[in-house]
């Protein structure tokens, strides 16, 4: 039996709360002039604004391949919710993928893998693809036990997903050790390698495709060193400056 195919490439980065509304629109066009120059068939690129730039993020982008999600969603499409996002309303605004449950959203607000879950049920039945954040709050100095930690602890938190969505729906994986966001250097490369291979058998058999990504100060050069383990980058800050993200494009493209 032939292997199978590694899944495409990806690139994502997130403006989380950065940028205001012009600001947010004016980063939108300039990735939108890397569509032809700065990316290949390889790769698919996203980017993630906040919730009231959507909709005009999605005009400027309609003509690109450009992918364009949503920093959150509810587990209902309707309701007396206020101040949530209905999954239906950011899929009918033009968003096509939506990330959930962020180191930050579970620390800050209280998120759960339990309420993680039901957001990424909800994502897909209003066909968005989940973007699952996922990671280890600790990092174990002993590299041999450092994997094992890591993956005791995401392994609930892919597992309440993938249970909670049909069997052949896209999910993206973003591996982001919450120890890692906002550090000096991105996790070392070994160590993710070997912990998303062993989540990644969490996946084995869907029909649907799964998607890995490594996030937590990721850069130029992070892509290259694990590689083996990952389809791909999650990306923060250093990519709000276009030409860094366009720097990483391309090295993960040339990979």
């Amino acid at each position: 039996m032939p292997p199978v195919p590694r899944p495409r490439r990806i690139v994502g980065v997130s403006l989380k709360m950065y940028f205001d509304l012009p600001g947010t629109l004016s980063y939108i066009r300039g990735i939108h002039q890397l569509d032809a120059d700065a990316w290949n068939a390889r790769i698919d690129l996203l980017v993630i604004p906040d919730f009231v730039s959507l909709t005009e993020s999605a005009r400027i982008l309609e003509s690109s391949s450009i992918l364009l999600g949503a920093q959150d969603t509810f587990w209902e499409d309707r309701g007396a919710y206020t101040g949530e996002q209905s999954p239906l309303v950011l899929r009918q605004a033009g968003a096509r993928i939506v990330m959930i449950g962020h180191a930050e959203r579970r620390a800050l607000f209280g998120e759960t893998d339990a309420s993680v879950a039901k957001k990424a049920g909800a994502a897909a039945r209003n066909g968005l693809i989940p973007l699952v954040c996922i990671g280890e709050k600790t990092h174990h100095r002993i590299a041999s036990a450092a994997v094992g930690m890591a993956v005791q602890e995401c392994k609930p938190q892919v597992a309440a997903v993938l249970a909670a969505v049909p069997d052949d729906v896209e999910v993206i994986l973003a591996y982001e050790p919450v120890w890692a966001i906002g550090a000096a250097e991105p996790a070392d490369a070994d160590h993710v390698v070997n912990v998303t291979k062993e989540l990644r058998k969490l996946a084995a058999g869907r029909t649907g495709v799964t998607r890995v990504v490594y996030g937590g100060s990721a850069g130029p050069g992070t892509f290259a060193k694990m590689a083996e383990g990952v389809d791909g980058l999650f990306l923060g800050r250093f990519a709000h400056d276009i030409k860094n993200l366009k720097k990483v494009i391309e090295e993960v493209g040339a990979v």
